[in-house]
């Protein structure tokens, strides 16, 4: 079974692991190479950031495949970073890894995009540059990896108007909520978990697969069916340190 929680309960597990057990740059290191692990890297990759955390897993992930003899390219959508982004966006560079912002056809000829532009923070409508950056992604025609949520996807609900829609997403620490409902199969090929240690702050629910469910499950208000888009293996990063 997985743990199945809402974003303000991710969001309070997150900041009590970091208060007492694991700094956030480790787990923003870790959940980069939870994406890493779970996709292949081929071609011409472009990595979409956003200028919160989600943004910095995207530098994080650039730094990795470059330590791993794999280029890539950084196409941002603001000049601003968290802390640990920019951390790892000057490691990232230090290695030669080229950043540009985003314009209009920017991701054409791409191979594998990477979707780092929103988290599960994100309410409300999406900026216009933000809104056109999503509709190119979705047209391009590569194979698409969203880290964490796709962004413009609710987190709790999984609704969308317009949203990345992706053949893989590696959503961090626990499946959250909105990720397992109807909606968010609309636009999510693969979901799979990377455990980076995040300390669970509070139980909420429990994913079964088919045969946990008729053993166990199914008489429990709080379990739910995995969807077909959801892979319960895990991705285990939780012993690895920022190199």
């Amino acid at each position: 079974m997985l743990h199945c929680i809402s974003v303000s309960n991710m969001r309070e597990s997150d900041r009590l692991t970091i208060e007492k057990y694991v700094p956030s740059r480790t787990l923003m290191y870790r959940a980069a190479m939870g994406v890493y692990l779970a996709a292949k890297w081929t071609g011409r990759i472009d990595i979409a950031v956003g200028s919160g955390n989600n943004g910095g897993d995207g530098y994080a992930l650039a730094y990795i495949l470059k330590r791993n003899g794999i280029d890539s390219r950084i196409v941002a959508l603001s000049d601003k970073r968290s802390e640990d982004g920019a951390f790892f966006a000057e490691k990232a560079a230090s290695l030669g890894v080229k950043e540009v912002p985003f314009t209009s056809g920017c991701f054409a000829g791409c191979d594998v995009i990477v979707d780092c532009l929103l988290g599960t923070g994100f309410k409300g409508a999406l900026r216009q540059s933000y809104a056109q950056a999503i509709r190119e992604i979705n047209g391009s025609g590569a194979f698409v990896v969203s880290v964490d949520i796709n962004s413009g996807m609710d987190g709790d609900t999984g609704l969308a108007v317009t949203a990345v829609r992706s053949d893989l997403t590696v959503t961090v620490g626990f499946v959250k909520n909105g990720l397992i409902t109807p909606d968010a199969g609309n636009w999510i090929g693969r979901l799979v978990c990377a455990d980076i240690g995040i300390v669970l702050d509070r139980e909420e629910n429990r994913i079964c697969s088919e045969s946990e469910w008729s053993d166990s499950c199914a008489d429990r208000a709080n379990c739910f069916l995995s969807p077909a888009w959801l892979d319960m293996n895990t991705v285990n990063t939780a012993g690895y340190e920022p190199a």
